[in-house]
């Protein structure tokens, strides 16, 4: 079987199970690893995942893959997980579950947008940009993908952190 085959099994087989348990079914890898093979499955949702729910998925996975050939008979290990940070947004839920969080895009013509994520809906990704403050909206078939950028100190948390020193310094 081929490895988009087998894949595309994966994903018809796994899908139900994560969404039992309120879940998207966002990636599935198989890798080498050594004599056997990882499996990863990840799973996210709009309020994030939990390990509660990571422990559940993976007990329906392991289920459904016992009661299943399409890992055939070698062995391999299951890993259950939730995207990371580094994830790119290319769905729509992507994007919504990363309101707020400032992030770059990547446009179909070539182009990068940055900004916050203000607002997303059906007819695209609004981004408000920190230094203008004017929101962009990018329509759906202008945005290739983006990437949530890693902030270590937000610019809100720097501003409430000022005014609550309280020592009366313009900044």
């Amino acid at each position: 079987m081929s490895a988009d085959a087998r894949r595309d099994r994966l994903f018809k087989l796994l899908e139900p199970v994560a969404a039992a348990k309120g879940l998207d079914l966002e990636d599935v890898t198989i890798t080498p690893a050594g004599r056997r093979r990882l499996l990863r499955v990840v799973v996210d949702g709009d309020g994030g995942v939990n390990l509660d729910q990571v422990a559940e998925v993976s007990q329906g996975v392991s289920k459904a893959l016992d009661d299943s050939d399409v890992m055939g008979t070698g062995p391999y290990v299951l890993e259950v997980t939730s995207p990371g940070v580094d994830r790119p947004l290319t769905e729509q839920r992507h994007w919504r579950r990363n309101k707020g969080r400032l992030v770059k895009a990547d446009l179909r013509d070539g182009s990068l947008a940055e900004g916050r994520i203000a607002a997303v809906g059906d007819s695209g990704v609004e981004l408000r940009p920190d230094d203008t403050g004017t929101p962009r909206l990018l329509a759906w078939e202008e945005l290739a993908k983006g990437r949530v950028q890693v902030e270590f100190r937000r610019r809100d948390e720097d501003d409430r952190h000022e005014e609550d020193a309280g020592d009366g310094d313009e900044v």
